[in-house]
């Protein structure tokens, strides 16, 4: 920016003149739309006679940058993946940026960018937006509040609740990349083999799925506290019993060695680009070709079956046979992982 030595400021967030320059020459330009271009108070959106989803999430992300992605393309598909589960077609998102003074205008312009290509990979606009500007602190430099909303399609219902007993458990590609990712770049960690965060938007897979399967039980897409928070809320709400193979988990070699040298369990890594789909048995190989139809699924496989009991609990069948509880995490193993 031109009067701003290239970092932000106060002034940034005053209201004045340095507001409107960093809207015009950084904001607006990469996310510009019909009904962002208005820069209203509130976003008219013309939307069908239809049931809405409705979502919103803040993201802490430390570092910005990781390998695979940065705060602004996990703000949108984080966003658009949680509309995503609850069976809906993405449409408009709000981004509002928390900016702490100090941070370079070059690192909020290649965020926005990423927002915008993020954003149109989903199929969504950016409808309203906020920016304020902070002293420096614990932030990072950035902080985002995303809300989103989408139009839910006619009778799907992918409540967790929904489970019952002899349903096939799915995962749609390898665990444990984006947690992983994200540690290693804020701890400085080196490995032989390349980690990358799946940080990904899932619209269009879970939309090819639900064509498929219109009836799918259950969709999950395991964030923080990862398969294991994911599928004990399953567990819970449905009063059933998760069994999981471990055998049949896909993980990355790089990530399983980062888990065993750094000690966490990958079931309980976060995960942002990947599904848990729970569908009865006989849909399962529906499921299955519908998720492999996509890039994003090329990986699915079934991971285990819903049993009557004992309820509640997620068990998982070890490699060498014997059988252990997969509880909720406890405590914060990763912190600021999105």
């Amino acid at each position: 920016m031109r009067t701003t030595n290239d970092i932000i400021l106060l002034s940034h967030g005053g209201g004045g003149t340095k507001t409107s320059e960093l809207l015009k020459e950084v904001i607006l330009p990469a996310l510009e739309n019909p009904v962002l271009a208005r820069l209203d108070d509130a976003a008219c959106l013309d939307l069908p006679s239809a049931e809405l989803a409705f979502t919103t999430d803040s993201y802490v992300v430390k570092p910005l940058f990781f390998p695979g992605g940065d705060i602004g393309r996990l703000a949108v598909c984080g966003t658009v993946n949680d509309l995503a589960m609850q069976g809906a077609v993405p449409r408009y998102l709000s981004l509002g940026l928390i900016l702490e003074e100090g941070l370079r205008v070059a690192d909020l312009r290649r965020v926005v960018e990423s927002v915008a290509h993020a954003a149109r990979e989903a199929g969504v606009h950016v409808a309203t937006g906020d920016t304020k500007v902070v002293e420096r602190s614990s932030g990072g430099g950035m902080l985002i509040n995303t809300s989103g909303i989408g139009i839910r399609r006619p009778g799907v219902d992918t409540h967790v609740s929904n489970a019952r007993p002899g349903d096939a458990v799915i995962v749609s590609g390898p665990i444990g990349d984006h947690g992983v990712a994200v540690m290693s770049a804020r701890e400085g960690l080196n490995f032989q083999a390349r980690l990358e965060s799946d940080v990904a938007p899932l619209a269009g897979m879970i939309g090819r799925l639900l064509e498929a399967v219109p009836g799918v039980r259950c969709l999950r897409d395991p964030t923080r506290g990862g398969v294991a928070a994911a599928l004990n809320d399953v567990a819970r709400s449905a009063s059933v019993c998760v069994r999981i193979r471990e055998a049949a988990i896909p993980m990355r070699d790089a990530v399983r060695g980062a888990c065993s040298l750094l000690g966490f369990d990958p079931l309980e890594v976060a995960n942002e680009g990947k599904a848990i789909v729970i569908c009865a048995a006989a849909d399962e190989s529906a499921a299955l070709a519908a998720l492999r139809s996509d890039p994003l699924g090329r990986e699915a496989v079934t991971i285990g079956r819903v049993s009557d009991g004992p309820p509640g609990r997620v068990l998982l069948e070890t490699a060498l046979g014997g059988e252990r509880v997969v509880d909720v995490p406890t405590g914060e193993n990763l912190p600021r992982i999105c």
